[in-house]
Parts: C-alpha cells; structure tokens; sequence
C-alpha cells in the first residue's frame, strides 16, 4: 500500500515539478516502485522534466473519466523501471477533475506502487486542494524569500483542514523543503536564512537544496537531476531528503559542489 506525498507550494515557480521528479527518481533509485503524477492540468510540465512528453497518449483527465484505463496512461520511465508518471493534460480545463473520479485514481495508485507523489499546481485553488486531499505527508516547498515563505504558511493551514485526514482529525505529516538556497547570499542578509524560514513555518525541514545551475541543465535534458546529475550538490541534497522521508534520521546538511570538497552542516535534525 503505497504512501501518498504532495509536493506543494503557495507560490509558483519555487520549484515543485522539479523536485517531483527528483524525489520521485531517488525513491526509485532506492529500488522503490514509484508513480508520480502531475495534477497541473492546463500548464503541465512534469512529462517535460521527465523528458517522456513525446509518449504521452493519455493523461490524468482521461484516467479520471474512464475514457482511459490507469495502465494506459502510466508512462515508465526507460532509465528507471520502477519509475513511472502519469501527466497531466495541456489541454482541458481543471474543472474535468472530479473528486470522485480522483479518489478512485489515488486508491488504484495505492495499490500498485510503493510511493505516489503528487506535483500540485501552486496556489490554494481547486486543483491544489485535490492534489493535497489523500495525501499522507506533504513537502512543502519555498524559497527563502518572504513572499513564498508567506503563501506556504497558507498552505499549511489548508493540509491542517482540507485534507481526508484533517476530516478524520488526524494529521497529514508536513516536511519543509528549501530550495534555490545560498548560504554566501543568506549570511549577507540578501535572502532569509533557514533559520528565519524554520522559525516562520515552524514545520521539520526535510532538506536544504542548494542553488546550482545542474538543476536548470537536468531540466533542459529532460532528466530529474537525481538521475541526470546524482554527484552533483542538489541531487545529493535530495538524496538525502530521500532518507529522511524513508524514515533515516539523520542530520541536514547543505551540500557543496564537490570541487570544493567539503559539505557544509546545518546542524538541524530532518523530519
């Protein structure tokens, strides 16, 4: 029976597609059977970061509507078998998504992977709320920038009561994922620290990815960076947010570029 994680935000552009496919990738790399999905309907991109866009024939929508059955939308990734995504259509409006329609998605999902995560469009809109509504754990993801770190408060309190489990007065488990992170810029005080995010969110960090230009070159190779780049500093950030999500407890740390042969610790126990 497989765990359901939401990858959420408030704000777009913090980098949820992004880190979909790179937690979804590490998990599989784990020798997990992993599905992601992209509930972005209208904007999809998660097919394009997978690099599978040219073999999408059917999407979410269809699956939802029963023009399609679920093995015929899951597309599996070629370099990781365990791997597969089930995109989002470009075309048609969220409306199509019904709740009905979903949950019986979700409960097929659960029974044939170990792991679905969930690429929630930004925002608190129905489709978010959809995207969150079975999920087990979310990771929320923001930048160290005020305005993010405000519209994920937001969602926070939509996981506490918009959720299948806050209708039944339990708790979907919250991990906090910093992206896009300089520590030479933070230490400036050019963005906010991870302290002062930790402070404001008051939700267990699970990881701190640091800025890197690996992310935008894996993107632009359709590859999650986990896969395209697993030695470079996001990919082993990620890595490591795996573990803690796989229950590791172990300690945060930003890593380093590896000609610089050192990773900085953070001194924060993950989630």
């Amino acid at each position: 029976m497989a765990k359901i994680i939401v990858v959420t935000s408030g704000k777009g552009g913090v980098g949820k597609t992004t880190t979909t496919a790179a937690l979804g990738a590490a998990l599989a790399r784990n020798g997990q059977n992993v599905a992601v999905v992209d509930f972005d309907v209208g904007l999809r991109n998660l097919d394009l970061v997978m690099g599978v866009e040219r073999r999408v024939v059917f999407d979410l929508i269809n699956v939802v509507q029963g023009d399609a059955k679920l093995g015929q939308a899951l597309i599996r990734d070629k370099r990781c078998e365990n791997l597969s995504i089930l995109p989002a259509s470009q075309t048609r409006d969220k409306d199509a998504l019904t709740a009905e329609g979903i949950a019986r998605v979700m409960d097929e999902l659960r029974e044939k992977f170990d792991w679905v995560l969930c690429d929630s469009p930004a925002g608190i809109e129905r489709g978010a709320q959809l995207a969150m509504y079975h999920a087990d754990h979310a990771v929320i993801v923001t930048n160290p920038e005020v305005s993010s770190v405000r519209d994920s408060d937001r969602i926070i309190g939509m996981l506490d009561s918009r959720t299948a489990r806050a209708e039944k007065g339990e708790q979907v488990q919250k991990h906090l994922l910093v992206t896009r992170y300089d520590p030479a810029r933070a230490a400036r005080n050019e963005m906010l620290s991870v302290e002062d995010v930790l402070e404001i969110l008051s939700v267990p960090l699970v990881g701190i990815i640091p800025e890197s230009e690996d992310v935008l070159k894996a993107s632009n190779v359709g590859a999650p960076v986990t896969l395209a780049a697993p030695d470079s500093a996001p990919a082993r950030a990620y890595a490591e947010a795996v573990r803690r999500l796989e229950g590791e407890d172990i300690p945060v740390t930003i890593p380093a570029e590896k000609r610089g042969f050192f990773s900085s610790l953070f001194g924060k126990k993950g989630s």
